[in-house]
């Protein structure tokens, strides 16, 4: 059994010690244990491979990724995992011009980074930015590198994701700006399946649906950053 994640601190990163871990990680181990599957090996990869991979049958699982109607199309989706607001990734002196995705908008100057094919990318576009305006990046620690660097003004993905890079790499001189919930509400997050993968997601969301919301998940999430609130959005 193998499962695709991506580096993404508090969802999936590698600990000092070498191990994958990450409340995604955790809780794809939790339930796929439960239903006797430990063999599991985690595939590192980037996101622009997390579904083609499932296609090809490089893996039978993906981590959270949002549940849009256009990855519908590809892929089966679990019950969602998590719902959790976007959030900008910012130097610390640019937190107080940058309010959210409309910033960029009115201000054609500012650069903003995504990661190919976010859902981010997507929003930021509805909303008025202008492709030019964009620097799309491979993977977060790319696209954080340049928020860092200056090379852009601001990284839109996850708050969540945001705030555990923050809190991992002890980064000074950047900060975290949430979007408006009038320019984006929580969107789910949910595990990927390949499209004949139904035994499989349904057994898994069987697992879910009784583990999610109680006092063991709710211990699990925490230790990675995450409130009762947090997890009051999928229940």
């Amino acid at each position: 059994m193998k499962v695709a994640y991506l580096i993404e601190p508090p969802f999936n990163y590698v600990d000092e010690a070498g191990e994958v871990t990450g409340c995604d990680v955790e809780l794809a181990r939790y339930a796929l244990d439960k239903l006797g599957m430990d063999d599991v090996e985690f595939v590192e990869t980037e996101f622009a491979q997390l579904l083609p991979g499932l296609a090809r049958n490089d893996w039978q699982m993906t981590t959270g990724l949002f549940a849009s109607p256009e990855r519908r199309h590809v892929a089966l989706f679990s019950r969602p995992i998590w719902a959790l607001p976007d959030g900008l990734l910012v130097r610390a002196a640019d937190a107080e011009r940058i309010a959210g995705y409309r910033s960029f908008a009115t201000a054609g100057d500012l650069k903003l980074a995504v990661i190919q094919e976010q859902i981010q990318h997507v929003t930021a576009l509805e909303l008025g930015v202008t492709p030019g305006q964009f620097r799309v990046f491979e993977t977060y620690t790319d696209a954080a590198q340049a928020v860092q660097d200056g090379t852009v003004n601001a990284f839109a993905s996850v708050a969540q994701a945001h705030q555990g890079f923050l809190q991992r790499r002890a980064a000074r001189g950047l900060a975290v700006v949430n979007v408006p919930l009038r320019e984006r509400v929580p969107a789910f997050g949910c595990f990927a399946f390949a499209r004949a993968a139904t035994d499989l997601r349904y057994r898994v969301d069987h697992v879910l649906n009784t583990f999610i919301g109680g006092t063991e998940h709710r211990i699990l999430m925490k230790a990675f950053g995450f409130a009762d609130t947090d997890v009051d959005r999928v229940l």
